[in-house]
């Protein structure tokens, strides 16, 4: 049996809080209210919005633990995704989401401002007018070649933290990504660690889909 709506996600997490699992369950009400006035998501996805969207954003929290405070920007966010789905899983942790894309926006700042949000902030920029910020992680889902990614991202990045960072912490820049990779690595000339999302998540969906994680 597929499972398109929350149980998806309870599958994989069991410890949502009471105000997470409210949360989380608001995104597709929010999304197909949204969706009918701009699409933002396509609309053979909007059904599997908890699967292809929200469970795959999610994936990065199944890898990598984000500390309390921590500063993280999405980059090219689109509706939302990976950041939306983070800030609510991880509610001590600042998320900034910016897309040059205005519409986008819109819909990521009135989604956040329907689900209480209060740590996260969203701006319509492209990313190169990003000034004046550093951050932790830069996480960003399919939006260019890693080259390209890293190129923008490693201004914004501040210094690395100091003692007690483990494999876990993500510091830098955190990208998902799918299909044959070996060229655009290659191209970016980074030694991505790389995490294949399907022995997280064994579903169809997730096959050829990957977290790229460039530490520096």
């Amino acid at each position: 049996m597929q499972l398109n709506n929350m149980e998806i996600l309870t599958k994989y997490f069991s410890d949502f809080t009471p105000k997470q699992t409210e949360q989380m369950a608001a995104l597709l009400p929010l999304y197909k209210e949204w969706n009918q006035k701009i699409n933002v998501i396509s609309r053979k996805d909007i059904d599997s919005l908890y699967e292809k969207h929200v469970l795959h954003s999610l994936s990065i929290a199944a890898v990598f633990q984000f500390k309390i405070g921590m500063q993280v920007l999405d980059l090219g966010t689109g509706g939302g995704f990976p950041g939306i789905p983070l800030a609510i899983f991880f509610p001590e942790v600042r998320f900034h989401l910016v897309d040059s894309i205005g519409k986008k926006i819109k819909i990521v700042a009135a989604v956040s401002d329907a689900l209480g949000l209060e740590n996260l902030t969203s701006q319509h920029s492209r990313v190169e007018d990003v000034h004046n910020r550093k951050f932790d992680v830069v996480v960003s889902r399919a939006v260019a070649p890693l080259k390209d990614l890293w190129t923008w991202a490693k201004p914004l990045l501040g210094k690395p933290p100091g003692t007690g960072v483990t494999t876990e912490t993500p510091y830098g820049l955190v990208c998902l990504k799918g299909g044959d990779l070996a060229q655009e690595i290659s191209d970016s000339g980074k030694r991505p660690r790389i995490i294949d999302i399907h022995t997280l998540f064994p579903e169809e969906s997730f096959k050829e889909k990957f977290i790229l994680h460039v530490a520096g």
